[in-house]
C-alpha cells in the first residue's frame, strides 16, 4: 500500500493525489503523501558521458541545471542554479566524467576546466547550427537593400512601366474603407482623451491599444495616418499579379474591363475573387495607386532556404534563392559558407573545420566572420562535436520533460520536490 501511495504522489503530487486517494477510499492526506516522496540516491561517481544543460524555473529570472547520463538516457542529478561554482562543486564531488556534452554556455566551460580538466568537452551540433542560422539571417538583414534594388529593376524590366509617384490626397478624397474609418475614429478618441489630461498608459488601457500605437497617433498628423492606412492593402492574394494588371492597364490606356483582366490572371494562377480585381482597377483609374511593391522574401525565409538541405527545396524555392544570390554577392558568400559548414556538421567532418574558419575569416560578411571567430574561442569542443557521435539531444529531451512537470504545478512547489519528481522515473 505504501508503494501504491508513493506512485500516486509521484504522478500527482499533493492535493491532486489526495483527491484521488479520497475517491479510491484510501486514507491519505497531502502531507502524508508528500512525506513519501524521497529523491533516489545520486551515484558517487559521475557517468562516463555526462550531458549538462540549463532549464528555467522562471524564464528570464531563475534557472537550474539538469545533469544526464547520455549513454543510459536518464537524469543523474538536478542543481538549483546554473552557476559555474555549483557545477564545479558537483564535478569535484562526483569524479569519473570522461566526456561532457554541453551547449555554448561559458559557465559550464569554466566549471569543467576547473573541476574536470581531463574531460573531453563536446559542443552540441544543434546549437552550432542555430548560431550559424543567426549569422546568416543577420547578413540577409544587412543586405536587404540589395534585394530590394534588384527586385525593383527586374520588375521595371518585365513591365516596362515607369514607377508612379505616390499621391497624397486630402483626407476628404480618400476612399471610405474600413481601415480609413477606423483610423479616423481612433485618432479622434485618442486626442479627445489627451485633451482631458489622460496619460499614454491610461489611454492604452482604455482603448486596448499598445502604448507605441497611442504615441504614434499623438505625434503624427491625421493626413499622414490616413494615407498610411490607405496603403495597407489586406488583399495579399492579388500582390503577385499587380505588376501584370498595371502593365495591361497602361497598354490599354485604362480602356479595359475588370472581367477580362480577371480571366487573364486566373489563367496565370490567381485564386481570388473578381471584386478584388475591380477594386484595384478603380484605384488605378482614380490615380491613387501606390507604387508596385517588390516581392522580396524576408531574411528569415531566405535563411530557411539556405539552412535546409538542397533536396528538400521545391523548384520555386530554388528559383527564388537563385534570384537572391544573383542580387547580392555577400548573401551568396554567406550561403556558400553556411552550406559548407552544415555539410561538416551533418557528416561530422571535424578535420575540415580549421580550413572553413580560414575561408570565413578572409572574405566573408561580418556576421559570418564573427561566427568563425566565435568558433575559434571554443575550437577543441567544436571540433569534437563535429567528429564524435555524442551530442546533447538526450539532454534536450529531459529539459522538455522538466517543462512538462513544471506545467503540472511542480514548479510552484519547493526545489526538492521538483528534483524528486525529475529524478524519479515515470
Amino acid at each position: 500500500m505504501t508503494g501504491r501511495l508513493r506512485s500516486i504522489a509521484v504522478e500527482l503530487c499533493g492535493r491532486p493525489a489526495a483527491r484521488l486517494c479520497h475517491r479510491l477510499r484510501l486514507g491519505a492526506g497531502r502531507t502524508r503523501l508528500l512525506r513519501l516522496l524521497k529523491a533516489p540516491a545520486v551515484p558517487d561517481r559521475a557517468p562516463r558521458v555526462l550531458g549538462v544543460d540549463e532549464f528555467a524555473f522562471r524564464k528570464g529570472c531563475t534557472y537550474g541545471t539538469v545533469l544526464v547520463d547520455v549513454e543510459a538516457g536518464r537524469v543523474v542529478d538536478v542543481l538549483p542554479d546554473r552557476t559555474s561554482e555549483t557545477f564545479a562543486a558537483w564535478l569535484a564531488g562526483h569524479p569519473g566524467a570522461e566526456i561532457i556534452c554541453r551547449d555554448r554556455a561559458t559557465a559550464y566551460t569554466k566549471a569543467v576546466k576547473e573541476a574536470a580538466p581531463g574531460a573531453l568537452e563536446i559542443a552540441d551540433r544543434w546549437h552550432l547550427l542555430q548560431n550559424l542560422s543567426a549569422a546568416v539571417e543577420k547578413t540577409c538583414h544587412q543586405h536587404r537593400n540589395c534585394l530590394r534594388k534588384h527586385t525593383e529593376e527586374e520588375t521595371e524590366t518585365a513591365t516596362n512601366v515607369p514607377e508612379p509617384q505616390p499621391m497624397l490626397l486630402p483626407p476628404a478624397e480618400l476612399p471610405r474603407t474600413q481601415i480609413i474609418e477606423r483610423t479616423r475614429h481612433r485618432y479622434e478618441d485618442i486626442h479627445r482623451l489627451l485633451e482631458q489630461g489622460w496619460t499614454i498608459s491610461a489611454i492604452a488601457r482604455r482603448l486596448n491599444l499598445d502604448r507605441k500605437t497611442v504615441r504614434r497617433f499623438r505625434d503624427t498628423d491625421l493626413d499622414q495616418l490616413l494615407v498610411s492606412a490607405r496603403d495597407r492593402r489586406p488583399n495579399g492574394v492579388l500582390e503577385p499579379f499587380k505588376a501584370y494588371l498595371n502593365a495591361r492597364f497602361t497598354e490599354a490606356q485604362g480602356q479595359v474591363s475588370g472581367t477580362r483582366l480577371f480571366l487573364e490572371i486566373r489563367e496565370r494562377g490567381y485564386l481570388g475573387s473578381r471584386q478584388v480585381v475591380r477594386k484595384h482597377l478603380a484605384v488605378l483609374r482614380a490615380g491613387t495607386a501606390e507604387p508596385v511593391r517588390a516581392d522580396i522574401p524576408s531574411p528569415r525565409k531566405i535563411t530557411s532556404w539556405i539552412m535546409r538541405p538542397r533536396d528538400t527545396l521545391t523548384d520555386s524555392q530554388e528559383e527564388r534563392l537563385l534570384q537572391v544570390r544573383l542580387a547580392c554577392p555577400d548573401i551568396t558568400r554567406a550561403c556558400d559558407l553556411a552550406r559548407a559548414f552544415a555539410d561538416l556538421v551533418r557528416h561530422r567532418r571535424g578535420y575540415l573545420l580549421q580550413q572553413w574558419i580560414r575561408q570565413a575569416e578572409q572574405d566573408a560578411p561580418k556576421p559570418m566572420s564573427g561566427f568563425a571567430g566565435f568558433l575559434c574561442r571554443d575550437l577543441n569542443a567544436v571540433t569534437a562535436g563535429l567528429t564524435l557521435p555524442w551530442s546533447s539531444g538526450v539532454v534536450e529531451g529531459h529539459v522538455n520533460r522538466v517543462k512538462t512537470l513544471k506545467r503540472a504545478m511542480y514548479g510552484r512547489a519547493s526545489f526538492e520536490l521538483l528534483r524528486t519528481r525529475i529524478l524519479t522515473q515515470p
